[in-house]
């Protein structure tokens, strides 16, 4: 709707995933060198958390472009499902060609289906996402699957990521058995205000920008409204975008911002005042 507006080619503030505008500050660079190391390390368990629209989804579609084609991958985007759901997912994933009624048979197929990757020099890979899903019953499951492994060597690599929440469920008393497997974790912080700044920029360029059109003082008060979260700043700045593109605005000012602050009911508690700076991003 807006984009001749601007003169940009793309959305730039989606809340959808999309790793073509991922941007990689020092926070996200840090989570991808643990998922890069978990995944050259092949030791069992990786946990990455953060909190909601912080940029885990993206980051792991990110990831998944880079893993090597030698490496089999299934990723789970949802994992509460009952125990025969999950196994036949996971089959689905990994193209086992079978449906299965039991726990049984499906884990006799899975340790052939393992044994038969390792002979072939080939890694296996489980992606969790919305880990903080995951009910005891799931995890002790999981745990069974990560029990497959020969002597010297781990069978298959599980990542789980999600929300905080996991950390805590992992802490369980129930749970320990799998808490205590987890050798590398990490948590995904939000941005700080310059890195709000240069995340708004960046998004911009890859949507096709030449100018600057948010002010500084704009991607400031963002920073207050949004507390650096990500899926935030998408839904402020666009919501700006709009704005703007309605009254004619060429440039997005804290005028615009404090407009779309009322119209998303972001409450007025949360945000700190910036000057209308002329500087543009």
């Amino acid at each position: 709707m807006y984009l001749n507006h601007y003169e940009l080619k793309l959305y730039p503030f989606r809340t959808n995933p999309d790793p073509e505008f991922l941007w990689l500050g020092e926070k996200h660079k840090e989570a991808l060198s643990i998922l890069k190391y978990g995944l050259l390390k092949r030791d069992g368990f990786l946990l990455l958390t953060g909190d909601v629209g912080t940029g885990k989804t993206t980051l792991i579609r990110y990831f998944l472009k880079l893993i090597d084609s030698s490496a089999l991958v299934a990723t789970i985007h949802d994992p509460d499902m009952p125990a025969i759901d999950f196994f036949n997912y996971l089959s689905e994933e990994f193209k086992l060609l079978t449906v299965f009624t039991n726990k049984a048979e499906f884990l006799i197929h899975f340790k052939k289906f393992l044994l038969k990757a390792y002979s072939e020099h080939k890694s296996i890979f489980v992606i969790i996402d919305e880990a903080q899903r995951l009910k005891h019953e799931h995890l002790e499951e999981i745990r069974l699957l990560s029990n497959i492994e020969l002597d010297d060597q781990k069978l298959i690599n599980i990542f789980l990521i999600g929300q905080s929440e996991i950390e805590k469920i992992l802490m369980d008393e129930r749970n320990k058995a799998i808490g205590q497997r987890i050798n590398l974790s990490y948590h995904i912080q939000q941005l700080d205000e310059i890195e709000t700044i240069r995340y708004i920029s960046h998004r911009l360029k890859v949507a096709g920008s030449k100018r600057g059109i948010f002010t500084v003082g704009a991607c400031g008060e963002i920073f207050a409204i949004s507390g650096g979260i990500p899926r935030l700043i998408n839904s402020i700045c666009d919501c700006a975008l709009l704005s703007g593109f309605a009254e004619g605005s060429k440039v997005v000012d804290l005028k615009l911002i404090n407009e779309c602050k009322t119209d998303l009911r972001i409450p007025i508690s949360t945000v700190k005042n910036h000057k209308n700076s002329a500087q543009y991003v």
